[in-house]
């Protein structure tokens, strides 16, 4: 468990970038208003313990007048109390759904911007499950943490300041009765209630200290165990023909358990931190009897000055066992902190990596060519993948490129993108060219077919008649009554089916720059041959460059680069003749 100070300044860290962004006047607001009507209920509450001597007092001496007048005196402070807790609340909510709402932005724009989110799943993604630290864990740092534990501890520091001084009072007015003896110890009343919290606070954070780190797994195997059920949703088809099902439902299984075992592990200290809070929260209703119960039978106190006394001590002892109360909650708001610190901490190396030489550097050229300049691929631990010295790749051209499956082609594809920056040279991309990027497998958002072709156009940008034709074009007609359908694509379509959609799309954007991964390698040989003339025709001042293994595809470009194995990783060159 991180120490005090390092929480503190990452809760600090984390927290403070929303009052200092656009919203920060509102929010300041917010929290100034939440804050003045928590300093507000405790301000009742001090006038509650008051009332509590008077009314007392009154039942005592059977004073009827004063025992109506303190009942009408309580009924105004109710009602404001109830007021003003509402509004808190509401108030409350607000901020949080605000500040949920500004920080999931933040971290949406951080995780995803420049391709970071690629990157750090190279890099073996050390944040895992990203989605649960962006849709759940900001939710427990804001709804669950920093404004109950922040608001308990400011109402606990008043609390304690103010019945302090009450207690303190009491104890000259009550003196301490032991054996018959009167002893006047300044301020016993409020030392005694010291004891109790810090011997309380000891054993609380004695017994609970596991739970913290406990915890932090449980939020890590119930991820993970969320994560694999969706692979196997995601890949039903698979599992499916290869009669899969009992292997995953091991595997399910196996997550499982883990998860169950730590939440074992959890249970078991729970009960122990429970044994112990339950019976201090038992003691603490009679300790303070116990304590101001002689100067009442020696009847140097009335009964509305012991019920007030008891009163302020529960305040006081209360306030002083913050720590015994909220340490489960503290607990796993601290396993929340290390989560969103790692996550942000997983987000700078990625970025970092991009930036840090030695990186592929890609750069606008001022000539119409892609070119390639000393270029040197290597994987995220530095392993050599495919060089390529002096390479050129100009406006207009055909290129296919070929090579051993594993040798590197679809990564010097990634390096061409700029999401690739592990290695070293130089990529020049024309200045204001447009790249496109077609993989074996396109990505379609689960959305109607017209805005799922458009991808990553925003919806609208483009007429729904004319995606239909390309659509048609590209070879799937029967879809073209379905462009309104809102459907998880990827799933319900063939590989064969995805394929064409991308060639759809990419007819539909209109790149300067065309690199085909293997995005026909799904389809039968003249439906590929169908598909390059479609480009051909469709795309005429369009570069194309492709990685295929088919001897089928030499018709359709004019040049071939080739990537073979040497000594250290591979190399891409300039080949001549047929493929």
């Amino acid at each position: 468990m991180r120490g005090i100070a390092a929480t503190l300044a990452t809760v600090w860290r984390i927290a403070s970038p929303y009052f200092s962004s656009e919203e920060r006047w509102f929010a300041r607001l917010l929290l100034g208003a939440i804050i003045a009507i928590e300093l507000g209920i405790v301000a009742i509450t001090v006038l509650i313990n008051q009332w509590n001597a008077r009314f007392y007092n009154a039942l005592q001496d059977r004073n009827w007048d004063s025992f109506v007048y303190e009942l009408g005196y309580f009924c105004v402070l109710a009602a404001i109390f109830i007021v003003a807790a509402v509004y808190q609340l509401y108030l409350n909510q607000w901020l949080q759904i605000r500040w949920r709402r500004w920080m999931t932005r933040a971290y949406l724009e951080r995780w995803l911007e420049g391709s970071n989110h690629y990157r750090m799943q190279l890099l073996g993604d050390a944040a895992d499950n990203p989605d649960q630290r962006i849709a759940e864990d900001i939710r427990m740092f804001i709804e669950g943490g920093i404004l109950p534990l922040g608001l308990g501890l400011l109402n606990s520091i008043v609390s304690l300041a103010s019945f302090s001084v009450i207690l303190w009072t009491l104890s000259a007015a009550a003196p301490l009765h032991l054996f018959g003896d009167a002893w006047n110890i300044p301020g016993y009343l409020f030392w005694a209630a010291l004891i109790y919290a810090v011997i309380g606070t000891a054993l609380t954070h004695w017994i609970g200290r596991p739970l913290v780190a406990l915890n932090y797994q449980q939020q890590r195997y119930e991820a993970d165990f969320r994560f694999n059920l969706v692979r196997v949703r995601e890949n039903a088809e698979q599992v499916a023909l290869l009669e899969g099902e009992k292997a995953e439902r091991d595997q399910l299984a196996g997550r499982f358990a883990r998860l169950a075992d730590n939440w074992m592990a959890i249970m078991s200290r729970t009960k122990r931190l429970t044994f112990l809070t339950a019976g201090y929260g038992q003691v603490a209703t009679v300790f303070p009897f116990i304590v101001t119960s002689p100067a009442y039978f020696a009847g140097a106190v009335q009964l509305g000055g012991l019920m007030q006394t008891a009163s302020a001590f529960g305040s006081v002892q209360g306030a002083l066992s913050f720590f015994v109360d909220a340490y489960r909650r503290l607990a796993e708001w601290n396993a929340v902190i290390e989560r969103l610190d790692g996550f942000d901490r997983s987000i700078l190396t990625a970025r970092q990596v991009a930036v840090s030489p030695p990186v592929i550097a890609v750069e606008p050229g001022e000539r119409a060519a892609v070119e390639i300049k000393d270029l040197a691929v290597k994987l995220p631990n530095g392993a050599p993948l495919v060089n390529a010295s002096d390479v050129t790749i100009a406006a207009g051209d055909r290129v296919l490129v070929t090579g051993p499956s594993g040798s590197g082609k679809s990564t010097l594809f990634r390096a061409l993108a700029g999401i690739w920056p592990f290695g070293s040279g130089v990529i020049r991309v024309p200045k204001g060219a447009k790249l496109m990027i077609l993989p074996q497998r396109p990505y379609f958002p689960i959305a109607s077919l017209t805005d799922a072709v458009a991808y990553p156009a925003e919806p609208g940008t483009y007429h729904a008649a004319d995606i239909a034709e390309l659509i048609a074009a590209a070879g799937l007609p029967a879809l073209t009554r379905r462009l309104e359908e809102e459907a998880h694509w990827n799933r319900m379509l063939s590989l064969g089916e995805q394929q064409r959609l991308g060639i759809a799309r990419a007819l539909l954007l209109k790149p300067d720059y065309l690199f085909l991964d293997e995005a026909t390698a799904s389809l039968d040989e003249a439906a590929e041959a169908a598909v390059y003339r479609l480009l051909a025709e469709r795309l005429p001042d369009t570069t194309i460059v492709s990685i295929g293994h088919r001897s089928t595809l030499t018709a359709f470009h004019s040049r071939r680069l080739a990537v073979e194995r040497e000594t250290g990783g591979a190399r891409l060159s300039e080949q001549m003749g047929a493929s």
